[in-house]
Protein backbone atom coordinates (compact mmCIF):
# COMPACT_ATOMS: atom_id res chain seq x y z
CA UNK A 1 0.00 0.00 0.00
CA UNK A 2 1.43 3.57 -1.24
CA UNK A 3 0.53 6.76 0.37
CA UNK A 4 -2.76 8.58 -1.22
CA UNK A 5 -3.11 11.97 0.74
CA UNK A 6 -6.85 13.21 0.42
CA UNK A 7 -9.29 14.15 2.59
CA UNK A 8 -12.39 12.60 0.83
CA UNK A 9 -12.29 8.65 2.89
CA UNK A 10 -11.98 10.20 6.07
CA UNK A 11 -14.86 12.79 5.66
CA UNK A 12 -16.84 10.23 4.12
CA UNK A 13 -15.84 7.74 7.17
CA UNK A 14 -16.37 10.43 9.36
CA UNK A 15 -19.91 11.01 8.26
CA UNK A 16 -20.74 8.08 9.87
CA UNK A 17 -19.12 8.39 13.31
CA UNK A 18 -20.65 10.65 16.18
CA UNK A 19 -19.42 14.48 15.28
CA UNK A 20 -16.13 15.29 16.93
CA UNK A 21 -16.75 18.37 19.08
CA UNK A 22 -13.34 18.57 21.29
CA UNK A 23 -11.31 21.63 21.70
CA UNK A 24 -7.77 20.99 20.00
CA UNK A 25 -5.04 22.49 19.49
CA UNK A 26 -3.48 21.43 15.97
CA UNK A 27 0.41 21.13 15.48
CA UNK A 28 2.30 20.95 12.46
CA UNK A 29 5.65 21.52 11.26
CA UNK A 30 8.91 18.97 9.83
CA UNK A 31 10.28 18.78 13.16
CA UNK A 32 9.46 19.73 16.83
CA UNK A 33 5.31 18.73 16.16
CA UNK A 34 5.92 16.54 18.57
CA UNK A 35 7.66 18.13 21.38
CA UNK A 36 5.33 20.36 21.60
CA UNK A 37 2.23 18.18 21.76
CA UNK A 38 4.44 16.53 24.65
CA UNK A 39 4.43 20.29 26.37
CA UNK A 40 0.99 21.17 25.67
CA UNK A 41 -0.35 18.24 27.14
CA UNK A 42 1.70 18.26 30.08
CA UNK A 43 1.05 21.57 30.85
CA UNK A 44 -2.78 21.08 30.55
CA UNK A 45 -2.48 18.05 33.20
CA UNK A 46 -0.55 20.62 35.44
CA UNK A 47 -3.30 22.99 35.09
CA UNK A 48 -6.06 20.75 36.03
CA UNK A 49 -4.79 17.82 37.39
CA UNK A 50 -7.93 16.26 38.55
CA UNK A 51 -8.54 13.15 36.84
CA UNK A 52 -11.88 14.06 36.07
CA UNK A 53 -10.34 16.53 33.55
CA UNK A 54 -8.89 14.67 30.74
CA UNK A 55 -6.09 15.78 28.30
CA UNK A 56 -6.04 13.75 24.91
CA UNK A 57 -2.99 13.60 22.76
CA UNK A 58 -2.07 11.85 18.98
CA UNK A 59 0.80 11.45 17.89
CA UNK A 60 2.69 9.18 15.22
CA UNK A 61 4.35 7.30 14.38
CA UNK A 62 2.95 5.78 17.59
CA UNK A 63 6.60 4.13 19.82
CA UNK A 64 6.26 0.57 20.45
CA UNK A 65 2.63 -0.27 20.02
CA UNK A 66 0.01 1.48 17.93
CA UNK A 67 -2.03 1.94 20.70
CA UNK A 68 0.59 4.39 22.49
CA UNK A 69 -0.27 7.05 20.24
CA UNK A 70 -3.32 7.89 21.81
CA UNK A 71 -2.98 9.43 24.85
CA UNK A 72 -5.30 10.48 27.34
CA UNK A 73 -3.77 12.65 31.09
CA UNK A 74 0.25 11.70 29.47
CA UNK A 75 -0.91 7.39 29.85
CA UNK A 76 -1.20 5.43 26.77
CA UNK A 77 -4.72 4.18 26.74
CA UNK A 78 -4.93 0.54 27.10
CA UNK A 79 -4.71 -2.00 24.08
CA UNK A 80 -8.44 -3.04 25.20
CA UNK A 81 -10.07 0.59 25.05
CA UNK A 82 -8.61 1.21 21.50
CA UNK A 83 -9.42 -1.88 20.05
CA UNK A 84 -12.92 -1.01 20.97
CA UNK A 85 -12.94 1.95 19.44
CA UNK A 86 -10.94 0.63 16.75
CA UNK A 87 -13.30 -1.94 15.65
CA UNK A 88 -16.18 0.33 15.68
CA UNK A 89 -14.42 2.26 12.80
CA UNK A 90 -13.08 -0.18 11.12
CA UNK A 91 -17.30 -1.48 11.37
CA UNK A 92 -18.30 1.68 9.81
CA UNK A 93 -15.44 1.71 7.22
CA UNK A 94 -16.11 -1.86 6.09
CA UNK A 95 -20.17 -0.84 6.05
CA UNK A 96 -19.91 1.70 3.66
CA UNK A 97 -17.25 0.19 1.44
CA UNK A 98 -15.00 3.56 1.63
CA UNK A 99 -11.58 1.61 1.73
CA UNK A 100 -9.77 4.15 4.29
CA UNK A 101 -6.24 4.00 4.42
CA UNK A 102 -4.35 2.42 8.01
CA UNK A 103 -3.52 6.42 9.07
CA UNK A 104 -7.01 7.12 8.34
CA UNK A 105 -8.67 4.32 10.30
CA UNK A 106 -6.35 5.53 13.05
CA UNK A 107 -6.91 9.23 13.20
CA UNK A 108 -11.10 8.64 13.35
CA UNK A 109 -10.12 5.79 16.02
CA UNK A 110 -7.75 8.77 18.27
CA UNK A 111 -10.98 11.09 17.75
CA UNK A 112 -13.74 8.97 18.30
CA UNK A 113 -11.99 7.87 21.36
CA UNK A 114 -11.46 11.69 22.39
CA UNK A 115 -15.13 12.34 22.04
CA UNK A 116 -16.50 8.81 23.82
CA UNK A 117 -14.53 9.69 26.89
CA UNK A 118 -15.59 13.87 26.87
CA UNK A 119 -11.90 15.24 26.35
CA UNK A 120 -11.81 18.66 28.04
CA UNK A 121 -8.85 19.37 25.25
CA UNK A 122 -6.92 17.54 22.50
CA UNK A 123 -3.38 18.14 20.94
CA UNK A 124 -3.54 16.92 17.70
CA UNK A 125 -0.23 16.13 16.23
CA UNK A 126 -0.65 16.42 11.93
CA UNK A 127 0.87 13.12 10.82
CA UNK A 128 2.60 14.48 7.19
CA UNK A 129 2.05 17.84 5.47
CA UNK A 130 -0.89 19.56 6.59
CA UNK A 131 -3.90 20.25 4.34
CA UNK A 132 -4.53 16.69 2.90
CA UNK A 133 -3.49 15.24 6.06
CA UNK A 134 -6.22 12.87 7.94
CA UNK A 135 -6.11 15.43 11.22
CA UNK A 136 -7.50 17.84 9.13
CA UNK A 137 -10.72 16.31 8.81
CA UNK A 138 -11.76 18.07 12.45
CA UNK A 139 -14.33 20.51 11.91
CA UNK A 140 -14.03 24.41 12.61
CA UNK A 141 -15.66 24.80 15.63
CA UNK A 142 -13.22 22.13 17.33
CA UNK A 143 -10.22 24.47 16.73
CA UNK A 144 -8.93 26.45 19.38
CA UNK A 145 -5.71 27.16 17.67
CA UNK A 146 -3.17 25.68 14.85
CA UNK A 147 0.19 25.76 15.03
CA UNK A 148 3.46 25.19 13.22
CA UNK A 149 6.93 24.81 14.03
CA UNK A 150 10.29 24.93 12.15
CA UNK A 151 9.74 24.06 8.61
CA UNK A 152 12.50 22.00 6.45
CA UNK A 153 12.75 19.33 3.83
CA UNK A 154 11.25 15.97 4.28
CA UNK A 155 8.78 14.19 2.67
CA UNK A 156 9.36 15.91 -0.71
CA UNK A 157 7.45 13.54 -2.85
CA UNK A 158 4.51 13.94 -1.09
CA UNK A 159 4.66 17.50 0.18
CA UNK A 160 6.94 19.23 -3.01
CA UNK A 161 10.05 20.01 -3.46
CA UNK A 162 10.55 23.28 -2.07
CA UNK A 163 10.87 24.30 1.59
CA UNK A 164 7.85 27.28 0.13
CA UNK A 165 6.00 23.92 -1.25
CA UNK A 166 6.53 22.16 2.13
CA UNK A 167 5.20 25.52 4.07
CA UNK A 168 1.92 25.77 1.76
CA UNK A 169 1.09 22.51 2.49
CA UNK A 170 1.71 22.66 6.14
CA UNK A 171 0.17 26.45 6.90
CA UNK A 172 -3.11 24.54 5.24
CA UNK A 173 -4.07 23.38 8.26
CA UNK A 174 -5.05 27.25 9.26
CA UNK A 175 -9.04 27.90 9.86
CA UNK A 176 -10.77 30.97 9.52
CA UNK A 177 -11.01 33.22 12.51
CA UNK A 178 -8.73 31.41 14.76
CA UNK A 179 -5.30 32.00 15.85
CA UNK A 180 -1.90 30.59 14.04
CA UNK A 181 0.79 30.59 15.94
CA UNK A 182 4.13 30.03 14.02
CA UNK A 183 7.53 28.80 15.61
CA UNK A 184 10.99 30.46 14.33
CA UNK A 185 11.75 29.62 11.27
CA UNK A 186 15.38 29.05 9.75
CA UNK A 187 14.49 29.51 6.25
CA UNK A 188 13.36 32.95 5.16
CA UNK A 189 10.45 31.66 2.53
CA UNK A 190 8.40 30.00 5.04
CA UNK A 191 6.64 33.58 6.61
CA UNK A 192 5.88 34.73 3.46
CA UNK A 193 3.57 31.87 2.33
CA UNK A 194 2.26 31.36 5.93
CA UNK A 195 0.86 34.81 5.74
CA UNK A 196 -0.49 34.71 2.66
CA UNK A 197 -2.98 31.76 3.80
CA UNK A 198 -3.51 33.41 6.98
CA UNK A 199 -4.57 36.35 4.75
CA UNK A 200 -6.83 34.53 2.40
CA UNK A 201 -9.01 32.98 4.96
CA UNK A 202 -8.85 35.44 8.10
CA UNK A 203 -6.33 33.19 10.05
CA UNK A 204 -4.57 35.34 13.28
CA UNK A 205 -1.40 35.17 13.43
CA UNK A 206 0.25 34.89 17.02
CA UNK A 207 3.82 35.79 16.99
CA UNK A 208 5.91 33.67 19.72
CA UNK A 209 7.23 34.18 22.73
CA UNK A 210 11.06 34.99 23.22
CA UNK A 211 12.64 31.85 25.53
CA UNK A 212 15.77 32.34 26.85
CA UNK A 213 18.26 30.08 29.30
CA UNK A 214 19.23 32.33 32.26
CA UNK A 215 21.31 31.21 34.68
CA UNK A 216 20.85 28.29 37.55
CA UNK A 217 18.73 29.75 40.41
CA UNK A 218 18.82 27.46 43.61
CA UNK A 219 15.63 29.14 45.59
CA UNK A 220 14.09 28.66 41.95
CA UNK A 221 15.20 25.50 40.94
CA UNK A 222 17.00 23.29 43.78
CA UNK A 223 20.89 22.36 44.45
CA UNK A 224 23.16 23.27 41.48
CA UNK A 225 23.70 20.50 39.22
CA UNK A 226 27.64 19.20 38.86
CA UNK A 227 29.32 20.64 36.19
CA UNK A 228 29.53 18.56 32.70
CA UNK A 229 27.37 16.13 34.38
CA UNK A 230 25.75 13.29 31.35
CA UNK A 231 23.11 13.72 30.97
CA UNK A 232 23.17 17.23 31.48
CA UNK A 233 20.45 18.89 33.50
CA UNK A 234 17.39 20.41 32.40
CA UNK A 235 17.60 24.10 30.92
CA UNK A 236 17.13 26.69 33.22
CA UNK A 237 14.86 29.49 31.51
CA UNK A 238 12.85 32.20 31.46
CA UNK A 239 9.99 33.24 29.32
CA UNK A 240 7.37 36.54 28.90
CA UNK A 241 4.18 35.19 27.28
CA UNK A 242 1.34 38.43 26.35
CA UNK A 243 -1.04 36.56 28.76
CA UNK A 244 0.93 37.32 31.89
CA UNK A 245 1.81 39.41 33.42
CA UNK A 246 4.78 38.03 35.41
CA UNK A 247 7.12 36.30 33.95
CA UNK A 248 7.47 32.03 33.67
CA UNK A 249 10.77 30.56 35.42
CA UNK A 250 10.89 26.79 35.02
CA UNK A 251 13.22 24.11 34.16
CA UNK A 252 13.42 22.44 30.66
CA UNK A 253 14.00 18.72 30.69
CA UNK A 254 13.79 18.33 26.87
CA UNK A 255 17.52 17.99 25.76
CA UNK A 256 18.78 20.47 23.18
CA UNK A 257 18.93 23.83 21.83
CA UNK A 258 16.22 23.95 19.55
CA UNK A 259 13.92 22.75 22.44
CA UNK A 260 13.65 26.46 23.36
CA UNK A 261 11.71 27.18 19.97
CA UNK A 262 9.75 24.37 20.69
CA UNK A 263 8.90 25.71 24.26
CA UNK A 264 8.07 28.99 22.46
CA UNK A 265 5.68 27.55 20.12
CA UNK A 266 4.10 25.96 23.25
CA UNK A 267 3.69 28.92 25.00
CA UNK A 268 2.42 31.33 22.05
CA UNK A 269 -0.65 28.12 21.19
CA UNK A 270 -0.63 28.78 25.63
CA UNK A 271 -1.94 32.63 25.06
CA UNK A 272 -3.48 32.37 22.28
CA UNK A 273 -5.74 29.95 24.02
CA UNK A 274 -5.81 32.60 27.30
CA UNK A 275 -6.21 35.57 24.91
CA UNK A 276 -7.99 34.10 21.40
CA UNK A 277 -10.47 31.22 22.17
CA UNK A 278 -13.10 31.03 20.30
CA UNK A 279 -15.15 29.26 22.76
CA UNK A 280 -15.53 29.58 26.69
CA UNK A 281 -13.29 27.25 28.67
CA UNK A 282 -13.95 26.91 32.46
CA UNK A 283 -10.44 25.73 32.83
CA UNK A 284 -8.92 28.51 31.32
CA UNK A 285 -8.03 30.29 34.22
CA UNK A 286 -6.16 27.32 35.49
CA UNK A 287 -3.46 28.10 33.45
CA UNK A 288 -0.74 30.53 35.42
CA UNK A 289 2.11 31.23 35.28
CA UNK A 290 3.08 28.66 38.08
CA UNK A 291 0.95 26.12 36.58
CA UNK A 292 2.70 26.36 33.37
CA UNK A 293 6.13 26.09 35.12
CA UNK A 294 5.00 23.22 36.97
CA UNK A 295 3.53 21.52 33.09
CA UNK A 296 7.35 22.24 31.44
CA UNK A 297 9.38 20.93 34.20
CA UNK A 298 6.73 17.59 33.95
CA UNK A 299 7.08 17.09 30.34
CA UNK A 300 8.43 13.45 29.21
CA UNK A 301 8.92 12.74 25.86
CA UNK A 302 10.67 9.28 25.09
CA UNK A 303 13.05 8.73 21.87
CA UNK A 304 13.67 12.69 21.47
CA UNK A 305 17.31 13.34 22.52
CA UNK A 306 16.55 10.97 25.86
CA UNK A 307 18.64 9.61 27.76
CA UNK A 308 18.88 5.55 29.17
CA UNK A 309 20.14 3.58 31.04
CA UNK A 310 20.49 -0.15 30.21
CA UNK A 311 22.27 -3.07 31.85
CA UNK A 312 25.65 -3.73 30.57
CA UNK A 313 26.33 -0.22 29.91
CA UNK A 314 29.11 2.09 31.42
CA UNK A 315 27.24 5.06 30.33
CA UNK A 316 23.35 6.07 29.82
CA UNK A 317 22.67 5.24 25.89
CA UNK A 318 21.56 8.79 23.96
CA UNK A 319 18.38 8.15 21.67
CA UNK A 320 16.79 9.99 19.14
CA UNK A 321 14.68 10.21 16.42
CA UNK A 322 15.97 11.98 14.08
CA UNK A 323 15.68 11.13 10.46
CA UNK A 324 16.00 13.89 8.16
CA UNK A 325 19.06 16.02 7.96
CA UNK A 326 17.62 18.79 9.85
CA UNK A 327 17.19 16.64 12.56
CA UNK A 328 20.52 14.51 12.33
CA UNK A 329 22.41 18.81 12.52
CA UNK A 330 20.29 19.01 15.88
CA UNK A 331 21.55 16.07 17.37
CA UNK A 332 25.13 16.66 15.91
CA UNK A 333 24.85 19.85 17.81
CA UNK A 334 23.77 18.96 20.73
CA UNK A 335 26.61 15.71 20.90
CA UNK A 336 28.74 18.44 20.22
CA UNK A 337 27.48 19.99 23.11
CA UNK A 338 28.52 17.39 25.78
CA UNK A 339 32.37 17.80 24.46
CA UNK A 340 34.37 18.25 27.50
CA UNK A 341 37.72 18.67 25.50
CA UNK A 342 39.46 19.25 22.55
CA UNK A 343 39.93 15.52 21.86
CA UNK A 344 38.08 13.46 19.84
CA UNK A 345 34.67 11.98 21.50
CA UNK A 346 34.56 7.99 20.71
CA UNK A 347 31.10 7.54 19.04
CA UNK A 348 29.11 4.29 18.47
CA UNK A 349 26.31 5.01 16.11
CA UNK A 350 23.47 2.04 15.79
CA UNK A 351 21.71 3.62 13.02
CA UNK A 352 18.74 2.82 10.71
CA UNK A 353 16.68 4.97 8.04
CA UNK A 354 13.52 5.15 6.51
CA UNK A 355 13.72 4.43 2.51
CA UNK A 356 12.03 7.67 1.42
CA UNK A 357 13.45 8.96 -1.88
CA UNK A 358 14.31 11.21 -3.07
CA UNK A 359 15.96 11.80 0.13
CA UNK A 360 19.29 9.76 -0.14
CA UNK A 361 21.21 8.09 3.25
CA UNK A 362 24.08 10.26 3.18
CA UNK A 363 21.86 13.58 3.34
CA UNK A 364 20.72 12.21 6.77
CA UNK A 365 23.79 10.73 8.11
CA UNK A 366 26.43 14.07 7.20
CA UNK A 367 25.82 15.67 9.81
CA UNK A 368 26.17 13.08 12.51
CA UNK A 369 29.15 10.95 10.82
CA UNK A 370 30.94 14.45 9.92
CA UNK A 371 31.68 15.26 13.48
CA UNK A 372 34.92 15.22 15.09
CA UNK A 373 35.17 11.85 16.51
CA UNK A 374 36.19 8.24 16.99
CA UNK A 375 32.85 6.94 15.03
CA UNK A 376 31.96 3.35 14.67
CA UNK A 377 28.74 2.25 13.08
CA UNK A 378 26.23 -0.43 13.30
CA UNK A 379 24.14 -0.38 10.18
CA UNK A 380 20.72 -1.68 10.74
CA UNK A 381 16.95 -2.64 9.82
CA UNK A 382 14.29 -1.97 12.12
CA UNK A 383 10.98 -4.33 12.38
CA UNK A 384 8.67 -2.92 10.54
CA UNK A 385 5.52 -0.79 12.22
CA UNK A 386 2.49 -1.82 12.93
CA UNK A 387 -0.22 -1.01 10.27
CA UNK A 388 2.30 0.93 8.07
CA UNK A 389 3.25 -1.53 5.24
CA UNK A 390 4.55 1.16 3.24
CA UNK A 391 7.42 1.77 5.48
CA UNK A 392 10.65 0.44 4.40
CA UNK A 393 14.19 0.27 5.39
CA UNK A 394 17.08 1.17 4.01
CA UNK A 395 19.30 -1.57 2.71
CA UNK A 396 22.63 -2.62 4.98
CA UNK A 397 24.41 -1.61 2.06
CA UNK A 398 23.48 1.55 1.53
CA UNK A 399 24.17 2.14 5.07
CA UNK A 400 27.48 0.95 4.57
CA UNK A 401 28.25 2.52 1.87
CA UNK A 402 27.13 6.26 3.20
CA UNK A 403 29.40 5.70 5.98
CA UNK A 404 32.32 4.75 4.44
CA UNK A 405 31.74 7.65 2.07
CA UNK A 406 31.21 10.66 5.16
CA UNK A 407 33.58 9.17 7.63
CA UNK A 408 36.26 7.11 5.86
CA UNK A 409 38.05 6.16 9.11
CA UNK A 410 34.99 4.75 11.13
CA UNK A 411 34.59 1.33 12.29
CA UNK A 412 31.39 -0.79 10.71
CA UNK A 413 29.89 -3.45 12.46
CA UNK A 414 30.01 -6.84 10.70
CA UNK A 415 28.70 -9.16 13.30
CA UNK A 416 25.08 -9.27 11.85
CA UNK A 417 23.35 -12.50 10.01
CA UNK A 418 21.33 -10.92 7.37
CA UNK A 419 18.97 -13.64 8.34
CA UNK A 420 18.08 -12.39 11.70
CA UNK A 421 15.17 -10.19 12.18
CA UNK A 422 15.69 -6.83 13.53
CA UNK A 423 15.26 -7.38 17.63
CA UNK A 424 17.94 -9.86 17.27
CA UNK A 425 20.29 -7.98 15.26
CA UNK A 426 20.02 -5.15 17.04
CA UNK A 427 20.53 -7.05 20.11
CA UNK A 428 24.07 -8.02 18.99
CA UNK A 429 24.90 -4.62 17.66
CA UNK A 430 24.43 -3.68 21.17
CA UNK A 431 26.61 -5.97 22.86
CA UNK A 432 29.20 -5.13 20.40
CA UNK A 433 28.60 -1.51 21.31
CA UNK A 434 28.94 -2.36 25.44
CA UNK A 435 32.08 -3.77 24.64
CA UNK A 436 33.47 -0.98 22.56
CA UNK A 437 32.06 1.50 25.24
CA UNK A 438 34.01 -0.43 28.07
CA UNK A 439 36.70 -0.04 26.20
CA UNK A 440 37.19 3.14 24.92
CA UNK A 441 34.65 5.06 26.87
CA UNK A 442 32.55 8.08 24.79
CA UNK A 443 28.77 7.79 24.08
CA UNK A 444 26.71 5.36 22.49
CA UNK A 445 23.61 6.73 19.92
CA UNK A 446 20.72 5.12 19.17
CA UNK A 447 19.36 6.89 15.84
CA UNK A 448 18.34 7.78 12.34
CA UNK A 449 14.41 6.28 12.86
CA UNK A 450 12.02 6.04 15.41
CA UNK A 451 11.23 2.74 14.25
CA UNK A 452 14.65 1.94 15.30
CA UNK A 453 13.98 3.77 18.99
CA UNK A 454 10.98 1.43 18.80
CA UNK A 455 13.06 -1.71 18.79
CA UNK A 456 15.28 -0.39 21.05
CA UNK A 457 12.52 0.17 23.36
CA UNK A 458 11.16 -2.84 23.13
CA UNK A 459 14.28 -4.78 24.09
CA UNK A 460 14.32 -2.63 27.15
CA UNK A 461 11.16 -3.75 28.35
CA UNK A 462 12.66 -7.42 27.60
CA UNK A 463 14.96 -6.31 30.38
CA UNK A 464 12.53 -5.96 33.03
CA UNK A 465 12.47 -2.00 32.69
CA UNK A 466 10.08 0.14 31.59
CA UNK A 467 10.86 3.67 28.60
CA UNK A 468 9.95 5.62 31.89
CA UNK A 469 12.45 4.02 34.43
CA UNK A 470 15.09 3.62 32.76
CA UNK A 471 14.95 7.95 31.58
CA UNK A 472 17.07 9.86 33.19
Amino acid sequence: MSIDLSLDRIRRLSGYLPTYTRPTCHITGTNGKGSVSALLSSIFRAASPSPEFIVGRFNSPHLTSVHDSIVLNDAPVSADFFAAARARVVQADKDHDIGASNFELLTCTALNLFETVGADVVVLEVGMGGRLDATNVIPDESVLVSAMTAVDLDHQAFLGGTVAAIAREKASIARSGRPFVLGQQLHGEVEPVVLGILGKIGAHLIDVPVVGRRTWDEGLDGPRPTANQIPPPPTPILAHIPCFEAPIHALLPLQGQHQLGNLAVALGVVSAIRTNASVSLPWIDRLTPGTVARGIRNTRWPGRLSWHTVPGFVAPILVDGAHNAASARTLAAYITSLSQDERPLALTFMLALSSSPPKTPSQTLAPLLSLNADVAVAPLPFSPPEGMPWVRHEPRDALVASARELAPGAVIWDGCDGNQDPPTQLRSALDWAARRQAEKGGLVVVAGSLYLVADFYRLLEETGETIERSMI
